[in-house]
């Protein structure tokens, strides 16, 4: 009997500690949470003007025979390359397993991979992908370190060697939900224009909502190629750029809520534990009451 309750005290003891690691880790993700939350929203009204600033252009010099520039320049989909947004740590939840479940529409033998995070290398390495490139997911990751990721993709795309860029990230709804979710960069067209900055949702946060962008004439100065010279690249770095961020609060969401079901588990394993060492606790005190007052009985 001694021997069991010392076994469940011990494991009280070890579950305590698990608790307290899960509860740290908890503050720490709900901290970076709140930031990466504002920098993903503080993004979305940027890249909706961006968007209705280059649609009209794109409308308007799209009814040409010929692609005004490469990044708009539409071929048949022999070989696409994936850019897949993961995470470099573990530890919350489903969120990197549901991404994977996304990128099964991709067929591996037409497909080139390139990995932001870790998480994304090791699973299709696991999977004997193409991985072609991998970048580190740093939490100081800014626009510079996207345009670094988004040239490389470029250069890829524009040397003919993939027809189209993907990108596979998770989508930042709210704390709670986290949609995985794909997008083309590239070629870039009007619709996908639409839906840059919120996918074709309504900003719950700020109450705004896309409209379609208004039907102008436009005098280009100084002319159509050095203006698609300029933005359509600044489009796509920003495009990836928004992604990340969106990626990373969807990432920091699901670590928090992970540690915080973590801790509430473990104070629930505790209790049932302290609760089930009482009863044999109270059982051996029992039981020695009686050997007592039997023994007494007898020498009486």
């Amino acid at each position: 009997m001694a021997a069991n309750t010392r076994d469940i005290r011990r494991r009280i003891k070890s579950v305590k500690n698990t608790a307290q690691i899960t509860k740290a880790m908890q503050m720490v993700a709900a901290s970076k949470m709140r930031k990466a939350q504002q920098a993903a929203i503080a993004s979305r009204p940027y890249a909706e003007e961006l968007s209705r600033l280059l649609r009209p252009f794109i409308d308007m010099l799209g009814d040409e025979d010929r692609a005004p520039h490469p990044l708009m320049d539409s071929r048949e989909v022999k070989r696409e390359l994936v850019l897949v947004l993961s995470t470099d740590k573990g530890l919350c939840g489903a969120l990197n397993t549901n991404l994977f479940r996304e990128l099964s529409q991709f067929d591996p033998a037409k497909t080139d991979f390139v990995c932001v995070g870790r998480k994304g290398a090791q699973f299709l390495v696991r999977s004997k992908c193409s991985v072609i490139a991998e970048f580190d997911l740093k939490d100081n990751f800014s626009f510079h370190h996207a345009q670094t990721v988004a040239k490389f993709c470029m250069e890829e795309y524009m040397k003919g060697k993939v027809d189209r860029i993907t990108v596979a990230y998770s989508d930042f709804v709210n704390t709670l939900t986290q949609i995985p979710s794909t997008r083309i960069v590239a070629p870039v067209h009007s619709f996908d224009l639409g839906a840059t900055a919120l996918d074709g949702k309504n900003d719950e946060t700020s109450g705004a909502k896309i409209t379609p962008p208004d039907v102008t004439e436009y005098l280009l100065e100084p002319n159509k190629d050095t203006l698609l010279d300029e933005l359509l690249p600044h489009f796509v770095f920003f495009k990836i750029y928004h992604l990340v961020l969106e990626s990373r609060a969807s990432e920091h969401s699901a670590r928090m809520v992970a540690m915080k079901n973590a801790t509430d588990n473990a104070k629930q394993i505790i209790k049932d534990l302290t609760l089930e060492y009482n009863k044999i606790r109270q059982a051996s005190i029992t039981t020695e009451i009686l050997e007592i007052a039997t023994a007494q009985m007898v020498l009486s």
